[in-house]
This record gives C-alpha cells, structure tokens and sequence, in this order.
C-alpha cells in the first residue's frame, strides 16, 4: 500500500539519504509546535499504516494546541532499551512464542522484535559477591539464555557484562540522536524498562519508562498510546551564583517544577540560560522527572549539545548528518530567536543559591550564606528536629585536646569528619572537579585540613578515580587529606573509621554538638558517628571547604576560609573555580577520557561472555532442570481466532486488600524468604537457601515468579488481619499460603478475583505484578482506583480493572470478602462501560454497579 505521506519524502543535500519533511505540509502550526511534540509527529507520519497509526493521528498531533489532553495518539519509538531483570522475561516470552507459533504449523524464525531492542546485562549484580567471577559463574544459566537470545533475534543488541550500566550506556553508547535505517534518517526515540530513562532527554532523545508488558508489545510493532499531552515551556534565565553547582542547580530547578504543578507533562526548556548548563547538568535534571512527576523534561538539541558530541564516540561526518537533519526539519535550537519560544514559565538561575542540608534530616535545607545563624539557632532551639539545646553560658564552650603532639581546640559546630562520596553524582562529573580544583587552588594558596578531622574520598566507580586522575586534580585531594578509601558504600552508612581518642574525649568533655560534612544521602543524627550529633549533606566541593574551615559556624562571604603559614587570609571566594573553569576541564580531558575507556571496555569485552557457549538452535531447548530459565504457560492455550471475553461466574475473592497496595506488595523483587512457597519450590528442585538468589534474578521462571505473587510479607490482607503473604480458602475456611489456596482454587475450577481500595498497583512498573495474578487465576480487580501503568498491565494481561463507582467502595457495600462474585462481560466491551456484579453470601444477595477503569480495552 502506498504511504499516504510518500510526499513529504525529502533529501539532504548529499541526495542519498531520504527523511520525512513535516515542513513539506505548508502548514503554519508546525512551526508553533513545541520540539518534543515535532518528535511525536515526525513518528506518527513515518510510521502511518492505517492500522496502528491513522492519517487522523498524524492530523491530532498536529492540531496539538487544540488537541492537547484530549486526543489518544500513537508513539512508536525508534528502539526499546531492557535491563538483564526486566529483560530475561521480555526474552523468554519471546522464546516461548516461537513455541507456539511452531506447533501451529508457523516458522518460528518469524518471531523476532520489529522494534529494534538493546538489553544491557550488567545492570543488577548480587552485591553481597565480592568475588565477579563468582556472580558470573552463578548467573550462567541466564548468561547462557541472554547469549543465545543475541544470536537468535533479530533487532536485538545484548551488552554483555562488565560494559556499564544500563542509564549509563544509554547516554554514553547507545544514543544516536538522529537514526538511520533503509535509506531514511529520522530522530532517535526510545522507551525503557529503567527507571533512570528519562535521563536521555538531556541530549535531546525522546524517552521515557514504561513497564516489562508495554515494552513487549513495543517490541513487537505495537506503538505506545498515550493522551496528547500538555507542554510546559521553562525558559532559563540569568547567570549562575558563583558557589552554585550543578547539584544546587538541579535542585532548584526540580523545587520550582515540583511547585508548578506539571504532573503528566512534558516539560520543555529554552532560553538563554540554557548556555550555562553542561550537557551532564541537563540529563540530572531530566533524571529527576519522577521528583516533580513529568513524563519527560525534555532539552533540544543545541550548541551545547553539538560541542558535547564531538568528545564523544560520533565521527565527523556523523555529526553533520545530525546537525544537517535537524535544522532541515527544525528540531535544533537556537535561542536567539524568541518568535521559536513557545509558551512557558520562567526560572530565574541567579535564584539558584548552593544549600546544604541538616543538620538531622535531609529534607532541611539551609541556605550556605545563612549557615552560621541557622546553626546558631539550632543550638538555641528545644531539642528536636533541628533543635540541640544548649544552654546560652555554654555555647561558647572552647575544649583543649592535643594530637600529633600538638595542641587544637574544640567548639560547638568544628568539623571533625568531612567526607566526599561521589555515588550520588557519577553521571555529573561538575561536581567532583569542582571539589578537585578548589582542593588544588586551596592547596597553591598555602591552605591546610587540620589533621584530626577524619577526611575520605569514596569515589562511586573507578571511573570517577580515572577522571580525578586524567585532569591531574587528585593529588590536591590527596595533601588536603582526601585520599581513596575503596568504592563501597562508605560514610552515609555509618562505615567510618573511629575518631582520634582525644577527639572523641573533648567532644563529651564539653558536651559539644561537633559536625560531620558529607557529599552521600544519608546523615541521621548519630549515624557517622554516636558522639557528632550535627550532620550536614553538602556538594563535594562545600565538603572540601568546610574541611578546610574547620567549623560550619561560619559565614563564607564575610569571614576567611582560612589563613596561611604567613598570615595571609583566604576567602572561599578567592578558590573557588568558576563553571567555565569547570566546563572547559570536563570537555577537554574527562568526557573524552571516559569514551574513550567505554570502548575499550566494549571491544575488550569480557572473558567470561566471550568464552560461554550457548545453543545454536532457532528455538530454545529449555533445560527441565532449570531454575532460572523456564517456559511459561501464557500460550499454552493460543488459538488462531481471537475469543470474546468470557464472563465470570461464582469466582471467590483470593485476597481482601486495602489503600496503596504496591507492586511490592504484588510481585517481590528482594531476596526469597525460606518459608516462602518459591523457598519450598527450589528445595524440591535441591537447591540451598544460599543458592536461591532473588526473585529479580529468577524473573525467567513462572514457576518462582507465580509461588512468589503476593508473597511480601508486608502484605495486609483484611481476610486474615495481620500482615503476611496468607489468604483463607473461602470453601474451607482454612488459611494457607497464596499459593496454596491457589491451587485448591484452581483443583476446583473456581476463579478468582481482588477487592482492594485506592491507588491499587502503585510504585515501580513490574511486568510480574500483572503476569502473576493472571497465572494464580485472577480474572478480575475490583477496586476504588487504580495506578495507571499497572492498570495498563492488567489490561494487557486481560485481568479486567473495575472501579466502584464514585462514592462507593467494599466499605460502603458492606463486602466481607467472602462472598460469591459473577461478573457478565458483553462481547462488545467498551471503555468505562457499566457492568453489573452479582454477589452472593449465605446470608444475603444483591447488586451493585462497577465500571470498566481503562480507556484502551
């Protein structure tokens, strides 16, 4: 069938490279669109078939001021991105499809993504192995699964271990911006089964996360749907405080979205302020759209952007492709023109100020320039969350002690631990560097850490270590007494070495509130150490300068940061880099630097990978002894027509639930308790509670992940009344295991459904969350609300979502969860439809009206 959008084919200049022109409909609304909706509309008219996406999409889109929160669209991304947990049951269903297209009589070679699809391996190791070797080793038979399905698919691209992780290599490695296949380029777009996806908005990629079951049938040719949505402009303006980071900036900014009230979003930036964030600044920034509850904030591609690129793995001829495409069909900014500025809000970066966080809790956050009066009245303030009390004749406390031989003093708010611990700022190097180059700046200018306060560097991965090295700022870091203590998980967690004797004995002599400065996410009062009761979160160079000052209870602007052997004083202001410092030593030496080792790493591969044998054959054969990797039942019943919904008649309610009712809750993700039913089911099979892993590991398995649904022991069941993974088998009114009553349920033939309250299904997207219930025989959810993804996994399960209707609830019905429940599903279901339930219960029968709680059934 001809494309019925074949006359916006156009060229680029070198006449072999064919791209959909949406300038080419001579239509002045294009021009209006934000970038990100240009996105959605380039891909609706690319992929138009006339069955998954329709000339009235591509005309709805491009309506979108009209449009917008009102129609249903289409996006087809250009590719899927899995992680090994989320991946392995993507890849079995795979596997098992070509199963049962083969008794049917169909070539199983036909059964292959036709979205192109990247899994990373590496994503989620058993901390608890110090040993890699040993987590490969245990880790085979999934290894083994994962190395055939490479060679099986086609449009499948398995990263083996040991290249990164999966938000890291989609930045770094993956991203093309502008893809290429069959002749045409067109932008890259991507979903992911990770949480961190939306990062990849940073460099101007469409992308966001959506669960295991969406990303199959994305997988499989089936675009996501999603209501066109809302977009809020956020024009950036003015210069950056001179002590501001990129964390001071990322937070400021995620506060002033979080207050704006962008939930289901996008979020688009301009302006020209835009200039001064680092293409590392603005994909934290798209990270954090969880924290104000976007779809995505999005970054077109920019100068900044382009500049970021050539330190990266793109040749030149690629990145005139890139820039060439975009400008043709208007999807690079400038912002010099403000007639190309849509709609927005306006953030202001000289608001951003740097903050630290404490002195108890993480959500206080305290202004650097008022630091010395906040700890003040902190001393002064009853005691509490901020509070220590101290009376006034006794803050003013000054404790000798000797070290070294020599003698120091002690006072209220003196630094004795200063830490730096990058795990929370890897995709960010701004950060550390700073820190490097204040640490280097401070050391030329004669400035010492006085040598009782117990300093450390944690760097997060070797990574940050090799770039601390490549710009030569570590040894600064090392004089100032930072020096490398490993890459665990250090300070934020308690693992700090002992203080000096004497420092310890002066704090409880004067009964003193010392401090603790760190750049983790942990810090509850007595949690670095019992006797500092004042903990500050703070960015790694605020760290370095506290260390140096020796004391929190001062005010950076007006007194020294220190004074030299000569008496000179130093302010902070006199040592602290600029961002164009900062910038200029993150492009030249680390960006390229850490490309540069990322492919290495990637052609080194790894020895383990390389030298693991795996089937050749089209099909899997799957090992019946296999704990890790099984085929699941979901096509063992596959017809070649498609059945109407089949009503449900006299199903028992298998668990009575209430509020907030988590994917956690549904399907575990943890460690497998040893009295759990999937424990009891890898002792039959002769494995060792040291062998059983997680439920994340063994997601492979429908034999562990259907024993494992419901089997959280924070589970509130209202059947039983006391949390725990036990249900009562309504007929016999014994209480078992889940998984016990379910195969009583299912001897009997009797289905099965669930009453729950508000917000069911809420937390992370969990493929097994809905794949569990729909294998333990549950037909149907009856609850107040639902949590819109998961709702989406029922569906695509075909567990129907029903709603009470406003105002009603298993309360207000007075449900006991006993009862009988028969539910007629017409042939012609529709959405938001009214459908009646019968309840019955020895004592009483009557009806009550639910609603269909999904627009796409």
């Amino acid at each position: 069938v001809e494309h019925p959008f074949n006359h916006l084919i156009d060229t680029l200049k070198d006449g072999d490279r064919k791209y959909f022109n949406p300038q080419k409909l001579n239509d002045a609304r294009y021009d209006k669109l934000p970038l990100s909706i240009r996105v959605l509309l380039e891909a609706a008219i690319r992929k138009c078939d006339g069955f998954y996406v329709k000339e009235e999409d591509v005309h709805n889109i491009l309506d979108w001021s009209e449009q917008q929160n009102v129609a249903e669209v289409p996006f087809p991304p250009a590719r899927v991105l899995l992680q090994d947990f989320t991946g392995i049951p993507a890849m079995v269903d795979l596997a098992a499809m070509r199963d049962a297209v083969t008794k049917h009589g169909v070539d199983p070679g036909l059964v292959n993504p036709v979205c192109p699809t990247d899994l990373i391996v590496d994503h989620s190791p058993e901390t608890a192995l110090k040993n890699q070797e040993l987590e490969l080793i245990r880790n085979k038979e999934r290894l083994q699964f994962f190395k055939w399905c490479s060679k099986a698919f086609k449009n499948v691209n398995v990263v083996p271990p040991d290249v990164g992780a999966v938000h890291q290599l989609n930045l770094e490695y993956l991203s093309q911006v502008v893809q290429e296949s069959q002749g045409f380029i067109y932008p890259d777009s991507v979903v992911g089964t990770d949480s961190h996806t939306t990062m990849i908005n940073g460099l101007g990629i469409l992308g966001w996360g959506v669960g295991g079951i969406e990303s199959e049938a994305v997988m499989l040719g089936q675009p996501i749907s999603l209501t066109l949505p809302q977009v809020v402009g956020c024009r950036l303006v003015g210069s950056v405080n001179i002590l501001a980071t990129s964390i001071d900036i990322v937070l400021g900014i995620t506060k002033h979205l979080r207050q704006a009230g962008i939930a289901g979003k996008f979020v688009e930036f301009f302006g020209p302020g835009m200039s001064q964030l680092s293409v590392p600044d603005r994909t934290t920034i798209a990270n954090m759209c969880p924290e104000y509850n976007a779809t995505v904030s999005f970054f077109p591609v920019d100068h900044v952007t382009l500049k970021h690129f050539k330190q990266t793995n793109f040749t030149e001829e690629k990145l005139e492709l890139l820039e060439a495409y975009l400008k043709a069909v208007k999807l690079f900014r400038s912002y010099e023109d403000s007639s190309e500025d849509p709609q927005y809000s306006e953030i202001n970066l000289s608001s951003m100020v740097p903050h630290v966080s404490g002195p108890k809790r993480p959500q206080d956050r305290v202004a650097v320039s008022s630091m010395k009066e906040d700890f003040q009245s902190c001393l002064n303030e009853k005691v509490g969350f901020k509070g220590f009390h101290i009376s006034k004749e006794k803050q003013e406390s000054l404790v000798p002690f000797l070290h070294g031989g020599q003698e120091y003093e002690l006072a209220h708010g003196s630094v004795v631990i200063a830490a730096v611990i990058s795990c929370t700022n890897n995709c960010n190097p701004s950060v550390m560097l700073t820190a490097g180059l204040l640490a280097k700046k401070a050391v030329e200018a004669g400035l010492i850490v006085k040598p009782y306060i117990r300093t450390s560097l944690a760097p997060g991965s070797g990574m940050v270590t090799h770039y601390l090295n490549t710009s030569g700022v570590l040894p600064y870091l090392s004089q100032l007494g930072f020096e490398v203590i490993g890459y665990g998980c250090a300070t934020c967690v308690g693992n700090t070495a002992p203080l000096p004797e004497t420092v310890s004995e002066a704090i409880k002599e004067g009964d003193l509130v010392a401090c603790g400065v760190l750049s983790g996410n942990r810090h509850f009062e007595g949690r670095l150490c019992d006797c500092v009761r004042a903990n500050y979160l703070a960015s790694p160079p605020l760290v370095v300068a506290y260390a140096i000052a020796g004391t929190v209870s001062i005010n950076f602007e007006k007194e020294p940061l220190g004074v030299t052997s000569e008496g000179k004083e130093v302010y902070l202001r006199d040592v602290w880099p600029t961002r164009e410092e900062v910038q200029q030593i993150e492009q030249d030496k680390v960006i390229s630097s850490i490309f540069t080792e990322l492919r290495a790493r990637r052609e080194k591969g790894n020895t383990f990978w390389n030298n693991l044998e795996c089937p050749e054959s089209v099909v899997f054969p799957w090992d019946p002894k296999s704990t890790y990797i099984r085929s699941p039942s979901f096509f063992n019943k596959l017809c070649k027509e498609v059945q109407p919904p089949q009503s449900i008649e006299n199903a028992h309610a298998l668990l009575f639930l209430g509020d907030k009712v988590t994917t956690d809750h549904i399907s575990p993700a943890g460690s497998i308790a040893r009295v759990s039913a999937a424990a009891k089911y890898l002792l039959s099979k002769r494995l060792t509670p040291r062998e059983f892993n997680s439920y994340g590991a063994r997601r492979g398995n429908d034999a562990v992940m259907t024993r494992g649904t419901f089997a959280s022991i924070k589970l509130q069941n209202r059947l039983i009344g006391k949390p725990g993974p036990k249900t009562v088998h309504i007929p016999s009114g014994q209480t078992l295991d889940v998984f016990e009553a379910v195969e009583r349920y299912q001897r009997d033939g009797i289905p099965l459904i669930i009453l729950a309250g508000k917000q069911y299904g809420s937390g992370n997207s969990r493929d097994w969350a809905a794949k569990g219930p729909y294998l333990l025989g549950v037909r149907a959810v009856i609850a107040e609300s639902f949590e819109k993804m998961h709702k989406n996994h029922l569906v695509g399960m075909g567990i129907a979502p029903l709603q009470f209707l406003p105002g009603q609830s298993a309360d207000s019905l007075e449900l006991c969860g006993k009862e009988k429940f028969t539910i007629t599903l017409p042939e012609d279901l529709s959405p938001k439809q009214m459908l009646t339930v019968k309840v019955w219960h020895p004592i009483k029968c009557y009806l009550f009206i639910t609603q269909i709680s999904h627009p796409h059934i």
